[in-house]
């Protein structure tokens, strides 16, 4: 996405509005995940990791301010080795979704943490983008938003699971600041009464690696039974084991000459 185009956006009311209600919750949601590398995707122009204690954090990202320059869906990270994923509003607007959350599985620890955030279809927010004009650079209306429970599914799928999920921004999309100011009292109304029409989502998900445990047989045991079933050859007047028939034969021979 043009980053000049996205940079004004958010220096819009609208968009200041959005930005102030990502902010808090991303400062919420990260300040208490531990670890040692944190990495956020897109939007280098903001710091959605700023309250968290990591030691290690950078993002990635196409634009020229991102620490590591690199497309999310080819991530240059080593395998296992990220604690904690932030992708603020980057599925929406690559051709390839499902291919940039196989890269964030792929890099995350066992129990590393992704919170993804997205503008929803199922809100007032959707239906503007819509109407919107579907030119380059008509951010952020001319994303394919995604809606929840798809992106759940598709999280779902790759071993991921779900553990919290929030909506924001109830007020309708408007342009002009004096009508978004009439509309604020929806924000406070809208997670009570309907919660799933918040015009941004918020998905909070842990990678969970299913271990599996090898069942050997026991040969010691079944060679302990084995020999246990083994006949035992009989003391015959002191003789034992090697040749227990001879000596069978030996005591009748005796007994028949008495």
């Amino acid at each position: 996405m043009p980053q000049k185009n996205t940079q004004e956006w958010f220096e819009t009311c609208l968009g200041q509005y959005l930005l102030e209600r990502e902010q808090n919750y991303f400062d919420k949601a990260v300040a208490n995940v531990f670890g040692y590398n944190a990495m956020q995707i897109g939007f280098p122009q903001y710091d959605f990791l700023r309250t968290n204690r990591i030691p290690f954090q950078f993002c990635a990202a196409t634009e020229g301010s991102a620490e590591v320059l690199a497309a999310p869906d080819f991530l240059p990270i080593e395998t296992n080795s990220i604690d904690l994923v932030v992708i603020p509003h980057v599925l929406e607007f690559s051709s390839n979704p499902h291919q940039i959350l196989r890269e964030v599985h792929r890099v995350l620890i066992p129990e590393g943490q992704v919170i993804v955030c997205g503008f929803n279809p199922r809100s007032l927010w959707g239906v503007r983008g819509l109407f919107g004009a579907p030119k380059e650079g008509n951010f952020p209306w001319r994303g394919n938003f995604i809606a929840l429970p798809r992106l759940k599914d598709w999280l779902t799928l790759l071993d991921f699971e779900i553990t919290e999920d929030r909506l924001c921004c109830y007020a309708p999309p408007f342009s002009q600041e004096k009508w978004l100011t009439r509309f604020y009292f929806m924000e406070a109304a809208g997670s009570r009464w309907w919660r799933f029409s918040g015009g941004v989502y918020f998905l909070n998900a842990v990678k969970r690696v299913h271990g599996m445990r090898v069942i050997k047989p026991e040969w010691k045991e079944v060679r302990a039974r084995r020999g246990s079933m083994a006949p035992v050859a009989q003391k015959i007047k002191g003789t034992t084991g090697s040749e227990p028939r001879r000596a069978a034969r030996i005591k009748m021979s005796a007994e028949g000459r008495e």
